[in-house]
């Protein structure tokens, strides 16, 4: 296992937007204006957020923004990797060769795909739009000058597989989030504690993570307010408002923060000096699912919205 005195230190970026769901044109300028400011302050490699082209929220028209490698968001990452001389990442909706729908995310150094991963599972509603992906791509990307990069996404920093499978294969990990609030319009007897453990909860997955597999973490994230109906809830409960929980954040190999934006903080990038190497972690990887407790709404909306959501990608999605 290597150490992080290995490996020189590098300074990286992750990137918070404020993200209008379905606009791809303007989300890729504001990724790009937002990506070139981390490259003017000396940024190297740079992490996007989970679905930096689109967002993602509860929007048949969705549908019509999914793209695929060949699109404008894989070359948008490409082309900004080749003209800056950096690694830059991030994931969106992909249809690949196979069949179907991916969460992809694909990570280019100068020019050259390092690789590329399909999260494991979608969220809630996002099972509308795409698929799980292939239980044996564990989230290596790849090598870059003997480092190896690793990715995860969104709740795949919620779920322990991940620590197990980037364990001793990475010396950092590249990712970001689409990490929605419980719902801001219902009332607040109902919501208040859930709202406050639920944007602590996104950190903290993060932090124990990199703790877990013993790795630096760029995560990048979003922060902006959004409304969509919520399928199969009934009057007044099937409208949602809230917010992307920002959470932005360089954390270091043994969870410690070095660098973060908070969602009230609104868009912008945050930086840090990292060293890349993995270190053996003196921390057990739990041995359950979930690696903390998601609350009863967000555990109830993980069951009913995977069975409405398959059905509707199956018929409106996969083709």
């Amino acid at each position: 296992m290597t150490t992080p005195a290995q490996f020189f230190p590098v300074t990286v970026a992750a990137v918070q937007t404020d993200t209008e769901i379905g606009n791809t044109h303007r989300n890729l300028r504001a990724c790009e204006r937002l990506a070139l400011e981390a490259v003017n302050k000396g940024a190297v490699w740079i992490g996007l957020p989970e679905f930096f082209n689109t967002g993602v929220c509860w929007d048949p028209d969705l549908v019509n923004t999914i793209e695929t490698e060949d699109g404008q968001s894989a070359a948008f990452l490409r082309d900004f990797s080749r003209q800056h001389g950096v690694l830059i990442g991030g994931s969106f909706m992909c249809r690949v060769p196979e069949g179907g729908v991916r969460n992809r995310y694909l990570c280019f150094n100068k020019g050259q795909l390092l690789g590329r991963h399909d999260k494991d599972m979608p969220t809630m509603w996002e099972n509308a739009f795409y698929e799980g992906g292939d239980p044996t791509d564990n989230g290596v990307l790849g090598e870059l000058d003997g480092v190896r990069i690793g990715t995860a996404v969104c709740w795949e920093f919620l779920r322990t597989q991940t620590s197990r499978r980037l364990k001793g294969k990475v010396d950092v990990v590249i990712g970001g989030s689409h990490w929605w609030s419980p719902p801001t319009n219902w009332p607040d007897f109902l919501m208040a504690n859930m709202r406050s453990y639920n944007s602590d909860n996104l950190i903290r997955c993060v932090q124990e993570t990199a703790g877990l597999i013993g790795a630096p973490i760029i995560h990048a994230s979003h922060c902006n307010r959004f409304t969509c109906n919520i399928p199969g809830f009934p009057y007044p409960l099937n409208r949602y408002e809230g917010v992307l929980e920002g959470q932005t954040a360089i954390i270091d190999a043994s969870g410690k923060i070095l660098a973060r934006r908070r969602k009230e903080e609104g868009e912008g990038i945050v930086m840090a000096n990292i060293t890349p190497g993995s270190v053996a972690s003196n921390q057990t990887i739990p041995d359950r699912f979930w690696l903390r407790d998601r609350k009863a709404l967000a555990a109830f909306s993980w069951h009913y919205h995977r069975l409405i959501g398959r059905r509707w990608y199956q018929k409106h999605v996969k083709g």
